[in-house]
């Protein structure tokens, strides 16, 4: 079945020009048709973004059912761009028909921060009189500014500024030598840039000043750890490889593994998208569907220093610089070990022309240790089977900080987001000895790092088993039973048994972690139920890297970053457009703006999609600095009672030896890495 559905896929290709798959990302000759489209009606604009206008899901929908009588969805241009006198306008762009759908001047929003846009801030601090003066103050002299180092920061929101001008900050440092780091020697003042004018329009200065560290430099390059004693030589080298290649099929951007199948998508904002997540049932004899739309639809960093100008610092990194402008062009051996297949990413830079990063994301196999084990005790009969896993996977880098996200597919229908951080902490200048107040960490000499979050939010659209009918989602509480010790009901107290509470409006479409009933959240098909069970065929959340919003109600990022309020949102099927809360310079405009404009609209049994908030509370420690070793989060869709049984069943043993085997005197059987073996 996972290969009727690929070859269902591959034949509607109406030529090699064309995308295999309607939710494939823009080719490179897609940008380069859509930006002639709108030069030729716009004359000279700004691009900001150029990515693939998702077609509505109901067609989708009709052609991943029936791909061979469905109408194939036109490809559709998503446009942002910024008008010579610095207006914003989001545009669609009909690929098929050369026609624009939609033009339209968007006011009070700011659309996210480029590369490009971030680069050119450097250069300007560098010559500008006032930071040339403050530099001076602080011990730079003006033959060094070409050792000044500006990262650029979106300003989030400043009353002093409105929303309508298109402002970043500037995090200042200094670099002894350029091989230095620079986060070692920040700087304590901010210049304020104006994207439109292209110039400083304001310096941040705090009432204390803090002179230029002159400690050591303190480094994680090559010939430094060298100086300091050099490397570790007591690893032998270990090596994975494939033989016999890969056991994955990739057709056009659609992957099928273990009777997994799903579709690779990815935009400029987002970074990967997967699609179309479906799983082949043996038992069933049919392909099931799980999934339409998994994505990391933002991601907020609060800093949790109150003094002036760090309330600004709560980097919105997917909104405001867009995960797939950031992503890192990925090297074998590196950043991917193993047999790897690679994808590309086509974008568009300011100037309108379209440009490619090379390896863009790495889909691999790993051992990933036992999948299901039992010795019995009397007889030493024993099962054993190892397990597999596809990981698909991009790395971003938001300035001093990289993000490395892998789904991960298991053999036992399981789906698997796991984050880690790493990279390099944000750091802001002190004095010796200085009284961080506890909102900071000295890691260094001169150099505080200040507390800090990473929330990140997961767009989860269930299409538990099907298309054909909605599905709901419940929140599950381990709950003891009613009755107390020697009670009829619960005589022995001991009862307790799973709560599950159902989401039936966006009105109260929310809810919180709660580690004390080890909470989790259900996607159900209502109308399916389990034959064995008798429960409706689900796919269950288990996140326990929950941590709550720190910043406090009605806070700039409490009102900036809605989706981080609570662990789970749920509403309807949203707009096509993703939510873009941080590009607007007020209150949120994403999950709490739709849940409050239809209160009542009901969640049970229809379109829905679960937005849950997940990640790590971060105070920093030396031991962070000066590069942090990657700290991982993770989380689980896991079937329940979705399968009659393990559906991983019919992945061979690596070893097996039944009873009889046993008293017959007989050897066991297995299987290790393709090659069969006999104890």
């Amino acid at each position: 079945m996972v290969l009727e559905r690929v070859k269902q896929i591959a034949q509607q290709l109406t030529g090699t020009a064309r995308p295999s798959h309607p939710l494939d990302p823009l080719t490179f000759t897609e940008i380069e048709s859509a930006v002639s489209i709108l030069r030729s009606a716009h004359g000279k604009l700004y691009y900001n973004a150029v990515t693939l206008f998702e077609p509505p899901k109901a067609e989708m929908v009709k052609w991943l059912t029936g791909p061979e009588d469905a109408a194939k969805p036109d490809r559709k241009a998503d446009i942002v761009c910024i008008g010579t006198d610095g207006k914003i306008y989001d545009g669609v762009v009909n690929l098929k028909t050369s026609a624009i759908e939609k033009w339209e001047h968007t006011p009070d929003v700011q659309p996210l921060i480029t590369m490009e846009d971030l680069q050119a801030v450097e250069h300007v601090c560098r010559v500008d009189p006032k930071v040339i003066e403050q530099c001076g103050i602080i011990g730079i002299p003006a033959s060094e500014m070409h050792k000044v180092y500006a990262d650029p920061w979106t300003i989030g929101y400043d009353e002093r500024f409105g929303s309508g001008v298109r402002l970043q900050q500037a995090l200042m440092y200094y670099r002894p030598h350029v091989d230095d780091s620079q986060y070692a020697f920040p700087l304590d003042f901010c210049p304020i840039y104006d994207a439109t004018k292209g110039e400083i329009i304001h310096i941040d200065i705090p009432k204390v000043r803090r002179p230029i560290s002159r400690a050591p430099p303190q480094n994680y390059h090559v010939p430094d750890i060298e100086k300091e004693g050099g490397y570790r030589t007591d690893l032998k080298p270990l090596h994975i490889t494939q033989p016999e290649g890969v056991s994955f099929t990739v057709t056009g951007r659609t992957i099928t593994w273990q009777n997994w199948s799903v579709h690779v998508g990815f935009n400029y904002r987002e970074g990967l998208i997967l699609n179309d997540i479906s799983f082949y049932d043996r038992d069933e004899g049919r392909q099931r569907p799980i999934f339409y739309r998994l994505s990391l639809a933002e991601m907020v960093v609060p800093y949790g220093n109150p003094e002036h100008p760090h309330q600004r610092k709560h980097a919105f990194d997917l909104g405001e610089y867009g995960g797939g402008y950031m992503t890192n062009s990925l090297s074998l051996g590196c950043d991917c070990k193993g047999a790897i297949h690679y994808m590309d990413f086509d974008f568009v830079t300011r100037s309108g022309a379209a440009s490619t990063i090379k390896n863009a994301i790495c889909i691999h196999e790993e051992d990933a240790g036992i999948l299901f084990k039992h010795t019995d005790f009397r007889d030493d009969s024993v099962v054993v089977t190892r397990a597999r896993k596809l990981v698909i996977s991009h790395v971003f880098t938001a300035a001093n900080y990289e993000y490395l996200v892998y789904y991960i597919f298991h053999q036992d229908g399981t789906v698997q987001l796991e984050i880690k951080l790493t990279g390099i902490l944000n750091t802001y200048a002190m004095l010796p000895d200085e009284d961080t107040k506890g909102w900071g960490t000295q890691v260094y000499p001169g150099v505080n790092a200040h507390n800090h979050q990473h929330l990140f939010c997961l767009r989860i659209n269930p299409a538990i088993d099907g298309y054909e009918t909605g599905n709901s989602i419940f929140q599950v509480d381990a709950t003891p039973g009613a009755g107390e010790v020697g009670s009829a009901e619960n005589f022995y107290g001991n009862a307790f048994y799973a709560k599950k509470t159902r989401f039936e409006t966006q009105k109260d479409g929310f809810g919180d972690y709660d580690g004390n009933t080890s909470r989790s959240w259900d996607m159900s098909n209502e109308s399916k139920l389990n034959k064995y069970s008798g429960k409706p065929v689900s796919y269950k959340l288990v996140s326990r890297e929950v941590p709550k919003l720190l910043p406090k109600e009605n806070s700039l990022v409490w009102k900036r970053a809605g989706f981080a309020r609570h662990a789970v949102h749920v509403t309807k099927y949203p707009p096509r457009r993703p939510p873009r809360p941080p590009n607007i310079r007020r209150a949120s405009q994403g999950i709490p703006l739709w849940q409050s404009a239809n209160p009542s609209a009901a969640l049970a049994n229809t379109d829905v999609v679960l937005w849950h908030t997940f990640g790590l509370t971060h105070f920093p420690a030396p031991e962070d600095f000066p590069v942090m070793p990657a700290e991982p989060m993770s989380l689980l869709l896991r079937p329940r009672n979705f399968f009659l049984r393990n559906p991983a069943l019919d992945v061979r043993p690596s070893f097996a030896r039944t009873p009889t085997q046993v008293a017959a005197g007989k050897a066991g059987k297995g299987d290790v890495d393709g090659v069969s073996v006999q104890v």
